[in-house]
């Protein structure tokens, strides 16, 4: 049996009363993903990552220069959603799947250095890399300034739970940052290489303005305005420095955000999971009703991570020995 088998069976074992003994996915029920990702402020933090990526130059080339986002953009933000929802949600042959397809598609795409001539990959690890931290940092920084219940323990977790979905698109795990501090101590090493060049100003005034029916123009300047504009001002510092826009002080951001988070987490869940493409429903039929995602399963996980750290030497200790140093994540292909 290997390590992904082991762990899929541990998964199974801990799912709430009354699910099924049904394939749990890659993460399962009782991972802090399942809980963050059914937020409804996933769509703002995407759109932040979007903006976050865009600032490494050798990256947001490979989009400019392969991409149809400004013809298609709604296409590319479904595609980019349906993949996180596989891999957060679906089945564990289904989230294999999707990291295949992705990996397929990296290999066949190739950029040019407009100034030096280099001809390079998207998939090489330093650009794969970024792109993975981006989407990971943007996760979390936007769900938990808005609100929602996440201790640093659930976000330790949360960091690490991703080095899965890492391996799917093709790095090593053990190369990825697995906690807060890894992770702020890779945005120091890799900050000198970012930059606001014309590729990320081309993004910007895209995200800003994407295009729209005429009908819908009205639309676009009342609510994806609001989406893009807490977007891009709950970056850090340095990237609204890097785009050249000023950004609200961080209070004021705080508050919006939260307000936001308030907001769209008073819609009913049963409402919100009915919007397309249905992953938590999907799951929900699956392997219970009682396996839907929520903030009362975070502060209940949260307790249960307290009381375990009392018990352990230190937190993370026992996590670390069964696997964490990677051993788990080298599954044979």
């Amino acid at each position: 049996m290997s390590h992904g088998d082991t762990h899929a069976d541990a998964r199974r074992q801990t799912l709430p009363p009354g699910a099924s003994r049904a394939d749990p996915g890659l993460f399962g029920p009782d991972s802090v993903t399942w809980q963050l990702h059914g937020d409804p402020m996933m769509w703002i933090a995407g759109v932040r990552a979007l903006y976050l990526q865009a600032l490494h130059p050798r990256a947001v080339r490979g989009v400019i220069q392969n991409s149809d986002f400004r013809k298609d953009a709604w296409g590319r933000l479904r595609r980019t959603a349906n993949f996180v929802g596989t891999i957060s949600y679906g089945t564990t042959e289904a989230a294999e799947r999707a990291g295949a397809r992705v990996r397929r598609i990296h290999t066949r795409i190739k950029v040019t250095d407009p100034v030096t001539g280099e001809r390079y990959g998207v998939d090489e690890p330093d650009l794969l890399l970024w792109v993975h931290c981006a989407e990971v940092d943007s996760y979390l920084h936007l769900l938990r300034r808005s609100g929602l219940p996440v201790t640093d323990a659930q976000a330790d977790l949360y960091i690490d739970e991703h080095r899965a979905g890492a391996r799917l698109v093709g790095l090593d795990p053990a190369l990825v940052p697995a906690n807060r501090a890894e992770l702020a101590a890779y945005f120091e090493r890799v900050r000198p290489e970012l930059a606001g060049g014309p590729e990320a100003r081309e993004v910007d005034d895209f995200l800003r303005r994407p295009p729209v029916h005429p009908l819908l123009v009205p639309a676009r300047a009342v609510l994806w305005r609001h989406v893009s504009a807490l977007a891009y001002d709950s970056l850090p510092g340095y990237a609204h420095e890097l785009y050249g826009r000023a950004a609200p002080g961080p209070r004021r951001v705080t508050r919006r955000l939260v307000v936001t988070g308030a907001v769209l987490r008073a819609v009913p869940g049963w409402l919100r999971r009915r919007v397309p493409p249905g992953h938590i429903r999907g799951a929900m039929a699956r392997l219970g009703r009682e396996t839907r995602p929520g903030p009362r399963k975070l502060r209940r996980q949260a307790a249960k991570l307290r009381r375990q750290a009392a018990i352990l030497d230190g937190p993370g200790r026992a996590q670390r020995g069964d696997g964490g140093d990677s051993r788990r994540w080298r599954k044979p292909v």
